[in-house]
């Protein structure tokens, strides 16, 4: 599971990330099925900053755990950037942290469109600001992978973490 790995590694990138701001992060998966709760604990000393990772595979499990409005789903279907960005909120806000990630996507090798062809993926990074400040923050991203289901899942996986490290490091 390292074909797509940078030097330093993505999740290794994020942990130093975290522990240098004193800041924590859960994870909603959709299409990565938890790759990205499996790649955030290979790294040692992974429990200063990672609490948890969320795999909200099924419309139901979205509604339900996460609180994705059924309206976002209905209009937009599961893999939109309006889904990505309430799976973010809803995994921030659900445990506690200072960052939410999601992932929701199209691995295949079929289920794609000519609008949302197979290795389409968003991937939501949402940001907590102190009450009563409006600081808080969410970005969703669009991305088109190649490759087969285990491929694009790694991609979309290291991508995810790769764009969180970035945020982290930028704030």
């Amino acid at each position: 599971m390292r074909e797509y790995a940078t030097a330093p590694p993505a999740e290794e990138r994020v942990g130093d990330a975290l522990r240098e701001a004193g800041e924590t992060v859960a994870v909603a998966e959709s299409c990565t099925g938890g790759l990205i709760g499996s790649l955030l604990t290979d790294v040692p000393g992974s429990s200063d900053y990672f609490d948890r990772s969320l795999v909200t595979y099924a419309y139901d499990a979205k509604l339900e755990t996460l609180a994705v409005p059924r309206e976002h789903l209905d209009e937009h279907g599961a893999v939109s950037k309006p889904v990505a960005r309430a799976m973010a909120r809803g995994v921030r806000d659900v445990s506690g942290t200072d960052w939410g990630v999601s992932t929701t996507g199209i691995a295949g090798p079929s289920g794609g469109s000519p609008s949302k062809p197979v290795g389409t993926v968003f991937v939501g990074l949402a940001s907590r600001g102190d009450w009563g400040t409006g600081d808080s923050e969410t970005t969703v991203s669009r991305y088109e992978f190649d490759g087969d289901r285990r491929q694009i899942k790694e991609q979309i996986a290291r991508r995810a973490l790769s764009d969180l490290a970035d945020a982290v490091s930028e704030r």
